[in-house]
């Protein structure tokens, strides 16, 4: 789920919790029914009753702020399209800490493998892809006629 679809869908829940508030349910039933800690039902309710509705709905998502904005994670995701070679490794594959080291060396953020993982997959949206057994380069009709001519002498 990217952000703006996980921001959209908390607001929603915020205002659906509000109403429940507003109705007099408990904050442990609207925190059941919303599916968020009760915790949180309270702070939406202090906020409801500081600003009313529209001042929940306003609430902003919770924690530390992001490390790389949005045009360094577009930046990171066509650095790592153009291959690790392309950066300067020896090998094509491009691994938690090479991406690590490639976000400290472009943006200046160095972040502990955890988070690096965290920001491909919730932040990017990508996955682990593992690379196959065979060689992007592999020739399948030299292989083949290997096979059929030089196998058998060989085998003599």
């Amino acid at each position: 789920m990217n952000d703006t679809k996980r921001r959209k869908d908390m607001k929603r829940r915020r205002v659906k919790g509000a109403r429940l508030l507003e109705q007099g349910e408990r904050p442990a039933e609207v925190a059941r029914r919303t599916g968020v800690s009760r915790q949180s039902v309270m702070r939406w309710q202090r906020a409801l009753a500081a600003g009313g509705i529209k001042q929940l709905a306003q609430l902003g998502r919770r924690g530390r702020p992001r490390r790389l904005s949005e045009a360094q994670l577009k930046e990171l995701a066509q650095c790592l399209k153009q291959g690790a070679l392309a950066a300067g490794y020896a090998t094509e594959i491009w691994t938690v800490p090479r991406i690590g080291a490639l976000i400290a060396e472009r943006f200046g953020v160095r972040m502990a493998n955890g988070s690096v993982w965290r920001v491909l997959r919730e932040q990017m949206g990508w996955s682990v892809q593992r690379p196959t057994g065979q060689a992007r380069q592999r020739d399948e009709r030299a292989i083949a006629m290997w096979k059929k001519q030089r196998w058998p002498e060989l085998k003599k």
